[in-house]
């Protein structure tokens, strides 16, 4: 079992970065795919972007446009999120959740770990 815990979420103007990150507990971080979603009020939970364990591979939904780069420290427990170029469109709760599954999942219900999330709200 794994917990998750997000921070670095906060208010910013358009334009602007912000580089959230996602702390875990447990021994074998390594085995866990990780991914970010987020959700905007009113919306359903999005997929924005997951690493495989190793931290080689990344997948990005096409929305992200280059704008966000997810990394991972294993040796850490550590994911990062860093996401450039923010637009009010972007203001969400993002969280950061885990599998076991194989690398590629991008919908909600195929994570069994979610942190309690981090809001980001950019205003334009």
């Amino acid at each position: 079992q794994v917990q998750l815990v997000e921070s670095g979420g906060g208010a910013v103007q358009a334009g602007g970065s912000l580089r959230l990150s996602c702390a875990a507990s447990g021994r074998t971080f390594s085995v866990y795919v990780i991914g970010w979603f987020r959700q905007a009020p009113g919306n359903e939970r999005e997929f924005v972007t997951s690493i495989s364990g190793s931290g080689f591979t990344r997948n990005y939904a096409d929305f992200v446009k280059g704008r966000f780069t997810i990394s991972r420290n294993n040796a850490k427990n550590l994911v990062n999120l860093q996401i450039n170029s923010l637009t009010p469109e972007d203001t969400a709760v993002y969280y950061c959740a885990a599998t076991l599954r194989q690398f590629g999942a991008t919908k909600a219900n195929e994570y069994d770990y979610w942190g309690q999330g981090t809001q980001v709200t950019v205003s334009s």
